[in-house]
């Protein structure tokens, strides 16, 4: 018994191979664009988030140097305060105007004190603020990107 197989090949297995080709071949050119748009749009992402922390550093450092020429001059005023109070100290005849002195002293370096650290801790605030402005912005941007992927 002898068993043939049919081995002519008719042109609409052709064509429907070749369409299917074709169709496999502009789904993978469509996939490939996706592709590289996606990554194109992830490293710009990525760019936009090192821009921004750049940006956060520079107010950082920026803001860091201000509070410390702050200090300093705090600093010095209080030295200056100091020596002109030594200065009355040694000026003093009674022990009642060493006390009245002394009083005088205490509140002024007390309203000092509470002015100064409110006038500290208000810019530590707003420089905190304004360094994490540019990341806060990232994140805002990649909220939107998952709410629109979503």
């Amino acid at each position: 018994m002898s068993t043939a197989f049919n081995t002519t090949t008719t042109p609409t297995g052709f064509a429907a191979v070749n369409d299917s080709v074709n169709e496999l071949q502009t789904r993978a050119k469509a996939a490939y664009e996706k592709g590289t748009e996606a990554v194109g749009e992830a490293t710009e992402f990525a760019k936009g988030n090192v821009e921004a922390l750049v940006e956060s550093g520079k107010i950082l450092a920026g803001g860091v140097q201000d509070l410390g020429k702050s200090y300093v001059e705090e600093a010095k005023s209080a030295y200056e305060t100091m020596t002109i109070d030594l200065k009355e100290m040694a000026a003093v005849k009674s022990p009642t105007e060493l006390f009245q002195l002394q009083s005088k002293i205490l509140r002024r370096n007390f309203d000092s004190l509470v002015a100064t650290s409110s006038k500290n801790s208000e810019a530590l605030v707003k420089l905190a603020g304004d360094a994490f402005a540019p990341i806060s912005g990232r994140v805002n941007v990649a909220a939107e990107k998952l709410t629109k992927t979503a």
